[in-house]
């Protein structure tokens, strides 16, 4: 017989572990190369995980749920069908509780303990459970054990959420892979006091950017009678997570704007036609929209910028969001360098985003490094909405939706008129603790102005 293992995969430059979220395949069952046989779910993204080599699924050894470290060994494949057919498959279970490496068993423990819905705890079990330090009676503190590398580098999410709330991660005791601090950690830190620190300690200066601690609200509440109880989803918990933080970090202000986009309804009405047929993508209004912010963003640079502390780092890459609404969740693929492309360019892009986000096909590099989030919340109904802007960008743009509305517009002559014209209200959600409501206001106006006057494109 002739066995493969399936390991978890590396999702990312600096993901050190991932959740096994769902088994497509089940012990006994072929697989084909390139076919489906798990989803797995990061602080990035979710995922489907293809088999390298055609065969038979010989061993399952990480359970549904489980997060485990990357590389560790979640199944195995047997290739030669015919020999697991006659009786290989006999062996496959007592190896199945040794198949993680030992090295990895507290981890997986934590996480696995910090993610199982408890509907009972109280209000005193919000803070993460603590975690011995396997180095710190011999490393000193130095950083130079794995244990400690994995800590202080967590993924670049939770260090730009430390870095903006004051925190030193080296600080924390986690609950990911040998300590690792994830952002539910990071959470749970923030939303919780710190114990008072002793008089002669010295006083950190990025004390001061850090957010109030948030105390919990009472008990959490308890199923009634005939309720459902279900745990919440991986991604949900991400989203969650995020949006706490965001809330808890940014000083939210939303200022809307109704815009005239008659002008680039006409433009796409006349070559929505020819474009699909010479592309083979749809032509929507998303498009000419990211194009007018990207011009806007140019204007108004702080609504391209992020928070570190007290310093303000001004972005030169356009780096645009796109919010996705899944069946399961919520995701924001990236558009890298949107400048660089044109409207057609643009179109494609983000259509090929959208459809990948949907069949989770998306990487991990392509849900980083965002510099200015947009959602389109109007495609199911919504007239305006007030987003929250995402760590640890300064702004996101929400588009309502676009409808037809009677407006008074002025005639040949000067004189009144009621016309019919296509329109939207736009809201922009911005950090006001760098963006000032005149520069708010006026990237909004300018993204308004640039809409309504925009000229001819070439597609």
């Amino acid at each position: 017989m002739a066995r493969i293992d399936v390991q978890m995969p590396q999702m990312g430059e600096s993901i050190a572990e991932g959740t096994l979220s769902r088994w497509m395949k089940n012990v006994g069952d072929e697989v084909k190369r390139d076919e489906p046989m798990f989803e797995i779910s990061t602080d990035k993204v979710d995922a489907e995980v293809s088999a390298e080599k055609a065969g038979v699924i010989a061993e399952i050894l990480v359970e549904q749920g489980q997060t485990v470290a990357v590389g560790t060994v979640v199944a195995r494949i047997e290739t030669d069908v015919a020999a697991f057919a006659s009786g290989g498959a006999s062996a496959s279970a007592p190896q199945a509780a040794a198949a993680a490496p030992a090295a990895n068993a507290p981890a997986k423990s934590a996480e696995k303990t910090a993610e199982k819905p408890a509907p009972a705890r109280t209000a005193t079990e919000t803070a993460p459970p603590a975690r011995p330090r396997a180095d710190a009676g011999s490393n000193g503190g130095n950083g130079s054990s794995l244990e400690e590398r994995l800590r202080t580098k967590s993924s670049p999410l939770v260090r730009r959420m430390a870095a903006d709330a004051g925190v030193e991660l080296s600080s924390l005791s986690g609950t990911g892979v040998a300590g690792r601090v994830t952002k539910r950690d990071l959470i749970s830190y923030l939303e919780s006091p710190p114990a008072a620190a002793p008089a002669s300690a010295p006083a950190r200066p990025a004390a001061a950017s850090a957010p109030a601690a948030h105390a919990p609200h009472g008990p959490l509440p308890t199923p009634w009678a005939g309720d459902v109880v279900e745990p919440m989803s991986r991604i949900r918990q991400l989203t969650a997570e995020h949006m706490v933080l965001a809330k808890h970090t940014a000083m939210h202000v939303t200022t809307v704007f109704e815009v005239d986009l008659t002008r680039v309804a006409r433009i796409r009405a006349a070559n929505k036609s020819e474009f699909e047929r010479r592309t083979g993508e749809k032509l929507t209004y998303l498009p000419f929209v990211v194009q007018s912010v990207i011009a806007g963003l140019k204007k108004y640079p702080i609504l391209n910028a992020a928070v570190a502390g007290t310093d303000i780092i001004y972005r030169k890459s356009y780096n645009i969001g796109i919010a996705v609404a899944l069946e399961w969740g919520l995701i924001v693929p990236v558009v890298h360098n949107a400048d660089d492309l044109s409207l057609s360019g643009l179109a494609k892009a983000l259509n090929d985003l959208s459809n990948r986000a949907r069949t989770k096909k998306l990487k991990p590099e392509e849900v980083q490094d965002c510099s200015f989030s947009i959602t389109n919340h109007g495609v199911f109904g919504s007239l305006f909405a007030t987003p929250i802007v995402p760590v640890p960008t300064t702004g996101i743009l929400g588009i309502g939706a676009i409808e037809k509305r009677p407006k008074v517009r002025t005639g040949p002559d000067g004189e009144d008129v009621i016309a019919l014209r296509t329109c939207a209200y736009l809201s922009l959600s911005f950090d006001h603790r760098v963006v000032d409501g005149s520069d708010g206001d006026g990237f909004v106006g300018f993204v308004k102005n640039h809409l309504e006057t925009m000229p001819e494109p070439v597609l």
